[in-house]
């Protein structure tokens, strides 16, 4: 490689000077004196000004001009660089090699190896290069790849060694013929011992990947960025490389089924060449070459990289759909969030989505699904199998059974395809201090977390969280549901959904019965469509398929009953879930009712006791916590209207608590129990008023016992 030398121009010299003729000693014309000249040295035009009576040397001038040769490329005008140590050098060596004296000294002579990217026009004749030996022909010769494009002859008159298939031989090329659209290279053999090798790269300028359109199909090109993901199919190997415009797909074949290119892993930085296919009518790049960039070219693209989707990932800072001076101040929380969740997508991240297994965690879901999906799809070109799950969680919190299960497949994904651990997007759960144990887990495999949650927060779990939107951090509370707080969020990651699940929070306040001012907005918004009986079936449906479907999505039947695709299935799937939902409520309501226990506390609060392990059916719908929600709306509605009312659902190592206008707290109850009697076990929490308490079977007398010491004490709203 060579470039113009910048001291002189590419001129060659340094400054020019005029002087004296000396052979005429300025006069111009022949001296008197002879003036001695070799006539065989002499140009014919020399001779004529000779002839005419002028000096030769000056043309007649009595002026010569000299030139100072530049010091910089010594008077070659060029600077050429050592094809060994790519020091600077100011000539061609011997043999017309781009090679300092240093490097000669070391090394007989310099043999070549060419990427696969190089092409016959690459080839100089003279030149020595590496090659393997693809066949031998007997009393042909050897035919030898110089790479995965070039294959010449080395003729049996060539050869002094036979050589065998898969050989490594260095051969000189003597002479290259094209004939027709075939190069013929006539390759001789040699032995060299004691040589240095010099890899040929293909310089192709780099093309950004948002420039690659259908009309680049066929073309070589360059691109660079980082792996953000490596995947081997029973082909060629799949590398999913991103720059600060896009990202790209690029295919690598050894042989089918087996790694390419082993020495790339996800979260390199290279620099890959190969050809632009179309595959499922989506882009796609056919890899001749690939490798990974040096740490300063590698550190400056990343830092592009990531500028780049920093911008991009801003979310839609848009009105929300009710007036709410809770939401205004959950803004910026809600901003962080939705950026996060829209980050991860564009980086090709995959995601899980953890929801509260009832109507209100489910819609929760659904809205931030409903948001994320598109963006994944266009991202990815249409594949979200690999990059979202969305899964429910029986418990209001992250159980260690639940993200076991998923740090599980996270590195199975991550041995097997290279991927990005996900991140873990936690609603209508995720804000307690239960769920700190299972952040830990998740911590050390790089699994980052967003939490959108209602229920009553520990300040500790930030610690462990990129984002945290909790109404309880600005002064609200737990009837602003989650829901409502994820059907605004997933507006702000991608606007285009607002119609689409406008709905979702009205039906989420009816299920977890807020009685919040956001709820009445919300609920008017859709008021043409869905009655408040509209809403409260749509809920129950929701909480009676999830009870059947227990860990799973329910992907398409969730739809349906929220009434996102068919309309026609929508009326008959809710028809027929709320049919058989309160045919089930009522069997369970006629068994536990009239076991219920009931007693004025000293407090005024109706205390409402039914013992759901004895007097309710066990493993079928409704479960314990709906039972006694259930259990209490009659207390209320029927037989205390207008009174403050507790109802506890008590099981073997477990208490449902539900209450209406008494002023408890329940997270500071289950500490203080905790903290006082230390073998009972217990644990739990939930909303201030709604929650639940655990602990060890053997301790349930005293739990119970010191429980209902709790709520004597606990002022009621009159």
């Amino acid at each position: 490689m060579s470039e113009k030398c910048p001291s002189c121009g590419g001129s060659g010299y340094s400054e020019k000077k005029t002087e004296k003729c000396t052979k005429c000693n300025g006069d111009s014309k022949q001296d008197s004196k002879p003036i001695k000249f070799n006539f065989n040295e002499m140009r014919e035009s020399d001779i004529s000004f000779l002839v005419g009576g002028k000096c030769p040397e000056c043309k007649g001038s009595g002026f010569v001009e000299t030139v100072v040769e530049c010091k910089e490329c010594r008077g070659s005008g060029n600077l050429y660089y050592c094809e060994v140590c790519n020091r600077k050098i100011p000539y061609l060596n011997k043999g017309n090699r781009e090679i300092c004296n240093a490097c000669l000294e070391k090394t007989d002579t310099i043999v070549y190896k060419l990427d696969n990217v190089c092409g016959y026009e690459d080839l100089e004749l003279g030149k020595i290069y590496i090659g393997v030996v693809e066949s031998v022909r007997e009393g042909l010769g050897a035919f030898v790849k110089l790479n995965d494009n070039i294959t010449g002859l080395m003729h049996v008159k060539n050869i002094t060694k036979l050589p065998e298939r898969g050989d490594v031989e260095t051969v000189l090329l003597k002479d290259m013929k094209k004939r027709g659209s075939d190069t013929k290279l006539d390759l001789i053999q040699k032995h060299i011992k004691k040589h240095e090798v010099i890899e040929i790269e293909k310089e192709i300028p780099p093309t950004v990947i948002s420039d690659l359109s259908d009309a680049d199909s066929g073309k070589l090109i360059c691109i660079q960025g980082e792996v953000l993901q490596v995947k081997q199919t029973g082909g060629p190997t799949i590398f999913l490389i991103a720059d600060q415009t896009g990202q790209v797909p690029c295919a690598g074949f050894t042989t089918a089924g087996q790694r390419s290119y082993e020495e790339i892993d996800s979260g390199m930085v290279v620099s890959a060449i190969g050809v632009v296919n179309l595959r499922d009518d989506a882009i796609q790049i056919e890899l001749a070459s690939m490798k990974q960039m040096n740490e300063d070219d590698s550190n400056k693209l990343l830092k592009l990289i990531e500028e780049a989707i920093d911008k991009k990932s801003e979310p839609h800072d848009i009105p929300f759909l009710v007036e709410s001076e809770t939401l205004e101040k959950l803004r910026p929380a809600m901003l962080k969030a939705a950026k996060e969740i829209r980050k991860a997508i564009l980086r090709s991240r995959p995601i899980i989505l953890r929801h509260h297994a009832d109507a209100d965690g489910i819609t929760s879901g659904i809205a931030i699904e409903k948001a994320i999906l598109p963006l994944i799809n266009k991202v990815n070109d249409s594949d979200t199998s690999h990059y979202y799950k969305r899964s429910p969680s029986k418990a209001p919190f992250y159980e260690l059974t639940d993200v076991i299960k998923d740090v599980s497949y996270a590195v199975e994904d991550n041995i097997r395809f290279g991927d990005q651990f996900p991140l873990i997007i936690m609603v209508d759960n995720g804000s307690t201090e239960e769920d700190a144990p299972a952040y830990e887990h998740a911590r050390i495999y790089g699994m980052d977390i967003v939490v959108i949650d209602h229920h009553h927060p520990d300040d500790m779990i930030d610690d462990y969280l990129l984002a945290h939107v909790n109404p309880y951090k600005v002064g609200g509370d737990f009837g602003l549901t989650a829901g409502m707080l994820c059907t605004e969020v997933a507006r702000l990651i991608n606007p285009d959904v607002s119609d689409e699940i406008i709905h979702l929070p009205a039906v989420a306040g009816v299920g977890d019965r807020s009685d919040s001012t956001e709820f009445e907005q919300y609920k008017n918004l859709v008021s043409d469509k869905y009655s408040v009986k509209n809403l409260g079936d749509i809920a129950l449906a929701l909480d009676f398929e999830q009870y059947w479907l227990r860990f799973g999505s329910g992907v398409g039947i969730i739809d349906d009953i929220l009434n996102m695709r068919d309309e026609k299935i929508h009326k008959n799937l809710v028809s027929m879930l709320c049919s058989q939902a309160n045919s089930m409520i009522l069997e369970q309501l006629n068994v536990t009712l009239p076991n219920v226990k009931t007693e004025t506390l000293k407090s005024g609060a109706i205390l409402n006791f039914i013992d759901v392990e004895k007097y309710a059916h066990k493993f079928t719908f409704p479960a314990p916590g709906k039972t006694s929600g259930e259990i209490h709306d009659i207390m209320c509605t029927e037989k205390f209207p207008g009174k403050p009312v507790i109802t506890l659902g008590v099981g073997p190592d477990f208490i449902v608590i539900r209450s209406k206008d008494v002023n408890m707290n329940i997270p500071q109850m289950v500490q203080e129990l905790k903290s006082k009697y230390p073998g009972a076990g217990v644990s739990g929490g939930g909303h201030l008023i709604v929650g639940s308490i655990k602990f060890v079977e053997g301790a349930r007398d005293l739990v119970v016992e010191k429980l209902i010491e709790y709520l004597e004490q606990t002022p009621v709203n009159v």
